[in-house]
């Protein structure tokens, strides 16, 4: 999701967003320390993600 589109998103929606982020960073995480994740960059990906909703969500209070 682009960051111009989370900026549209409610709090809630934020929040419900950074919750699903943290859950698949954890299960790539697990991936890949029992060598099953196939691309690794897919972590750094799901990382920039939740940076850029706490992003939003600091700037909003």
């Amino acid at each position: 999701m682009e960051f111009k589109e989370l900026q549209t998103k409610s709090e809630a929606e934020l929040q419900k967003l950074l919750g699903q982020g943290r859950e698949k960073l954890r299960e790539l995480r697990f991936k890949d320390s029992n060598k099953q994740l196939k691309n690794v960059r897919e972590i750094r990906i799901v990382k920039e993600q939740i940076a850029q909703v706490l992003t939003i969500l600091n700037k909003k209070k």
